[in-house]
């Protein structure tokens, strides 16, 4: 057969156009671009910051994501933020003055390995089936090298995260010392405006310096092992001093004997201490996040400690103690800020820093020196 009797057909055939098959070929699937015809949407202009009204009714009606970009904003250290987070963490006080809140504020802290992250998803889901709000404030230790943080409590509060009850927000320390980050209690305020009676404020750890999470909350709470360390060696710890309540995690299994030992050794350490100005006798426990045993028990101490200091008046007292502390820390913050972004500051930081690098100055005469251009600033 020659090729000029070959009769070439169309292919695919076209729907229908052969009758003698019921065979119908749809037209296949076009090559798809080589640019995403998407990416255009990744460089749309960033929404603009809301307007305070905006987000203050966005906290005070509970919306988390509202919330959420607020503590960004007040987190934030760009100064064009400063105005604006200032004027929410001022309208947030008042509403919470006027409204009369008064939550309990729960600092968080224990050994390394103690479950800290556990315990607090464990006992949160109980707090919160006891009819409270709960915001777990977690703080994540910052790297000294790259200055990240992993941010990854959260990731371990799995049920916890989905309790529409429970607000979690991770935050990194940013170096800042005493176990908590910078700006630990305006997140707390704005928590308080957003209706959550019950705050939990997780330290990075436990440590000698990790004061300022005392000066924040009313309880604090610290967690230990079983296995570490006589009641003399509870007793050098300072952070002991400032615990209202000691609990022995992971009392379970075969664990439970050795808890038991240990909880006998802190509450003889605990007798130590001279008496707290609160009149309260903190004393320890022990707990389990598997089992649940121990958290009725602790939930029941903090019950007892609040009915204590609220009928005494202590309560009060330390609420304008911690504000006290934190107007002298806001004025620290606030000239610190002047200092570092004065321009004749920014200009002179490079030089100094070179001369300290090479030697030819000793660092306290050039901190000296940049002191008193600023102080020069200041007058002219």
């Amino acid at each position: 057969m020659s090729e000029s009797n070959v009769t070439t057909k169309e292919w695919p055939p076209k729907k229908h156009e052969n009758p003698d098959t019921a065979l119908v070929v749809n037209d296949g699937v076009e090559q798809p671009p080589v640019v995403n015809p998407y990416i255009k949407n990744f460089y749309k202009k960033k929404p603009s910051l809301l307007s305070v009204d905006e987000y203050m009714k966005g906290i005070t009606e509970g919306n988390t994501t509202i919330l959420s970009k607020a503590i960004t904003l007040v987190e934030s250290s760009l100064p064009a933020h400063r105005e604006i987070a200032q004027d929410i963490i001022e309208r947030c006080q008042m509403y919470c003055s006027e409204k009369k809140m008064e939550s309990m504020r729960i600092g968080i802290t224990g050994v390394p390995g103690a479950g800290k992250s556990t315990f607090i998803e464990a006992f949160g889901s109980y707090i919160t089936d006891a009819g409270h709000k709960l915001a777990v404030l977690a703080i994540d230790p910052s790297s000294e090298k790259s200055k990240g943080s992993i941010l990854g409590d959260k990731t371990r509060m799995e049920t916890l995260c989905n309790n529409p009850k429970a607000f979690i927000r991770p935050s990194p320390s940013a170096g800042s010392l005493g176990g908590v980050a910078r700006k630990t209690r305006e997140t707390v305020l704005l928590c308080e405006a957003a209706g959550y009676d019950v705050i939990f404020i997780e330290t990075v750890g436990v440590g000698q310096s990790e004061t300022a999470v005392h000066s924040m909350s009313d309880f604090f709470l610290l967690l230990m092992l079983s296995g570490a360390g006589d009641d003399l060696q509870g007793i050098k710890r300072g952070i002991m001093e400032m615990s209202d309540l000691i609990a022995i995690t992971k009392a379970d299994g075969t664990n439970v004997d050795k808890a038991n030992l240990a909880k006998a050794l802190y509450a003889n350490a605990l007798h130590l201490f001279p008496p707290t100005e609160s009149t309260w006798v903190p004393t320890a426990v022990t707990s389990s996040a598997v089992t649940k045993e121990g958290l009725p028990e602790i939930y029941q101490k903090i019950k007892d400690y609040f009915a204590l200091v609220k009928g005494n008046g202590y309560y009060r007292h330390k609420r304008r103690e911690q504000a006290k502390f934190w107007m002298y820390e806001s004025i620290n913050e606030a000239l610190k800020n002047n200092f570092y972004e004065n321009p004749e500051i920014e200009k002179a930081l490079v030089q100094y820093e070179e001369r300290v690098l090479d030697g030819s100055m000793e660092s306290f005469i050039a901190a000296g020196q940049l002191l008193d251009i600023y102080k020069q600033q200041k007058q002219m």
